[in-house]
């Protein structure tokens, strides 16, 4: 069975892809999911995840873009942009924790983006759960 982490991972690598021009990735995505063996309660999850991200896009860039003081989002890369996404979407719609939802978005850009991600993506995560605490 497949870890959170895995499935975080996984779903960053969906929305990447869906960036790079594969918007057919939403119908693909329960085959892929299942190869990667996340079934069951992971593949809800993922898929979750996956759809939520999607649907609010622009709102989660909307409200990522004044955190990133002197960046523009669409300068960043593909893969710190879907990190930053992911990542805004668990913290403003799901109720998993939002230091878990920080610490698996800088292992990620860790793994995935460029020398200095995993430091921007803490800052910017961090104020936006400053700027939308939860009760």
């Amino acid at each position: 069975m497949a870890t959170r982490s895995q499935v975080r991972e996984t779903v960053v690598g969906l929305l990447y892809a869906y960036e790079s021009g594969n918007e057919a990735i939403l119908q693909k995505a329960p085959d892929f999911l299942a190869r990667k063996k996340i079934r069951n309660a992971q593949q809800r999850f993922a898929l979750e995840l996956l759809e939520g991200t999607l649907k609010n896009m622009k709102a989660l860039d909307h409200v990522l873009a004044p955190l990133l003081k002197d960046w523009d989002l669409a300068r960043m890369g593909c893969m710190e942009r879907a990190i930053l996404r992911l990542g805004a979407y668990e913290i403003l719609h799901t109720p998993t924790n939002p230091v878990v939802v920080i610490n698996e978005a800088i292992e990620l850009s860790k793994i995935y983006g460029e020398d200095n991600a995993p430091k921007l993506i803490n800052a910017i995560l961090d104020a936006l759960c400053k700027q939308h605490p939860r009760n």
